[in-house]
């Protein structure tokens, strides 16, 4: 029997594309073989789109559904998806068509080379400039701050391997960000050409406030990655930095008022009347506080258990009830 791939899909108001998609895999997987998997995850549709997934579920034993209680956001459904994989080898592709199924194989193929997480590049992109310029701006700050040199973070078309997906913990947008969280914990990320198709139903869900999200997302994702284990080394260096300026601030101002008391020569010095006097009272406690935050970040870190799921199902389609499948991790939350 071949091996299982499992195939994620997160869902958003895309009860036209539905049908058309499951096609198209169900083609791929006969053409080439495969035993696959498909998890459809309903991120809280507001319309057809769960009764479609139930559909298809009672028509084709492949085919399962998550429907999240509301919209928990695309990084929480793909967190659902990866918690009910059951194959060795994960496929994520939106539901909108927008990414062909056909290069599932080129996909797998580059994994078969040793690559553990591969992404896909939407080369020439059917998308409107609003989107297409941030975009480009955004891939090349992610690379620039993280080392992970990717052309198309955003493609939501990637393949991963089943203990990848065990590894991450994905909650916000960090869905962007899987092959620099892959590769922080030393997996090896690579990087395909896929072929990007025009949207034919419905529109773009992202607006202009996802550029902003993105980066302070960026910010989180550059911290976790380099510091999330050792936080103190980040808030505690610039905690140091900060008291050490204002110390100094505060000894030359010191020896400054000594030498004035002792000698007639030069001007008798108010400390209260200078600026330098409170920026450097300013920087000490400063540097105190960053250095005490840091010890407390570091406590978290050591004894920190595992958090609830970024996701509540409240429904399921094609599983078995006794299936041992369903259940999230230990210290996960579901109800």
């Amino acid at each position: 029997m071949s091996e299982l791939l499992s195939i994620v899909i997160p869902v958003f108001n895309e009860q036209q594309s539905l049908e058309p998609l499951h096609g198209e895999l169900t083609a791929v997987a006969r053409a080439n073989g495969y035993q696959m998997e498909m998890i459809f995850v309903d991120d809280g549709s507001q319309d057809a789109s769960w009764e479609v997934i139930t559909r298809l579920a009672e028509r084709d034993a492949a085919v399962r559904g998550l429907r999240l209680r509301r919209n928990f956001g695309k990084a929480a459904a793909l967190q659902a998806g990866f918690h009910a994989v059951r194959g060795q080898r994960v496929v994520t592709l939106d539901a909108d068509l927008q990414d062909d199924p056909q290069e599932i194989p080129r996909f797998l193929a580059l994994m078969d080379t040793g690559v553990d997480v591969v992404s896909g590049w939407k080369k020439v992109r059917h998308d409107p400039w609003h989107k297409v310029g941030p975009s480009r701006v955004f891939n090349w700050l992610v690379g620039m701050m993280t080392g992970v040199r990717l052309h198309d973070h955003n493609c939501g078309f990637k393949a991963y391997r089943r203990e990848v997906c065990d590894e991450l913990r994905l909650y916000g947008e960090l869905h962007r960000f899987v092959p620099v969280l892959a590769a922080a914990r030393g997996w090896k990320v690579g990087e395909i050409v896929v072929h990007h198709r025009p949207r034919p139903f419905g529109r773009s869900k992202y607006g202009v406030s996802r550029i902003l999200k993105g980066f302070l997302d960026l910010l989180t994702v550059s911290f976790l990655t380099d510091y999330g284990q050792r936080p103190q080394h980040l808030l505690g260096s610039i905690g140091l930095l900060s008291f050490l300026g204002g110390a100094l601030g505060i000894a030359l101002l010191t020896g400054w008022w000594v030498v004035s008391r002792l000698s007639e020569t030069i001007v008798d010095l108010h400390l209260h009347q200078r600026a330098l006097f409170y920026y450097s009272i300013v920087a000490v406690l400063l540097g105190a506080q960053f250095m005490a935050i840091g010890f407390l970040a570091e406590l978290i870190t050591a004894h920190v258990g595992r958090e609830r799921a970024p996701y509540v199902i409240c429904q399921r389609a094609g599983y078995p009830h006794d299936s041992a499948a369903t259940t999230p991790p230990a210290g996960q939350n579901e109800r």
